[in-house]
């Protein structure tokens, strides 16, 4: 498995936590330019990275038993190749799974929202919900959306903290975006978060 490590996101960005709420805007105009591999980490480490020694993420889950996968489709970031990688949590990395550039494609199986080709990356989250419904049953789907939700948010409120424009994609074929993404067969899209510059 060839991975490739991440530098080390920061634990704090030095902004109080008001400012990025009040700054927090869905942005869909997206200007050219690379974003870097740091930015691309820390967005990663906010959604879904450890930040505690027993291995507890930055988003909460119930149980801690972690049911989300996220992705990033990287077209423009500087030091990686465009492709789709998984993000390894433990490890801090990520694994590529598909190779070139997928922005186009996710676009198009998100309703043809052409804008999401223009954003330098889309984080994108994925479920395997028996993860939690084995342990909480039914109840355990609407965990893992509210989970879903917290991740996103924390992706969010960092790309303010960043200075980059995002926002939040729920309308997509799950057919078509798992295959783009390279899904395994017990993963399920929730959940599509574009950044990239504000134009």
């Amino acid at each position: 498995m060839s991975l490739i490590k991440l530098p080390r996101a920061e634990a704090s960005l030095g902004h109080p936590l008001e400012l990025l709420l009040a700054r927090r805007r869905s942005v869909r105009d997206f200007a050219p330019g690379a974003l870097s591999l740091v930015q691309a980490s820390c967005l990663l480490w906010a959604a879904q990275g450890i930040s505690d020694a027993r291995g507890l993420r930055t988003a909460p889950s119930a149980g801690a038993l972690y049911p989300l996968g996220l992705y990033l489709v990287a077209g423009d970031i500087a030091g990686i190749e465009p492709a789709i990688y998984r993000y390894l949590p433990r490890e801090n990395a990520v694994e590529r799974i598909q190779p070139g550039d997928r922005r186009a494609a996710l676009a198009a199986a998100a309703m043809n929202q052409s804008w999401l080709a223009d954003a330098a990356l889309t984080l994108a989250f994925s479920a395997c919900y028996a993860r939690t419904t084995k342990k909480y049953d039914k109840r355990g789907i609407q965990y893992v959306h509210m989970e879903a939700g917290h991740a996103a948010q924390n992706a969010l409120l960092t790309a303010v903290a960043l200075n980059l424009g995002a926002a939040v994609v729920g309308a997509f074929d799950d057919r078509r975006v798992a295959a783009v993404l390279g899904l395994p067969r017990e993963e399920t899209p929730l959940y599509l978060v574009p950044v990239g510059r504000s134009a």
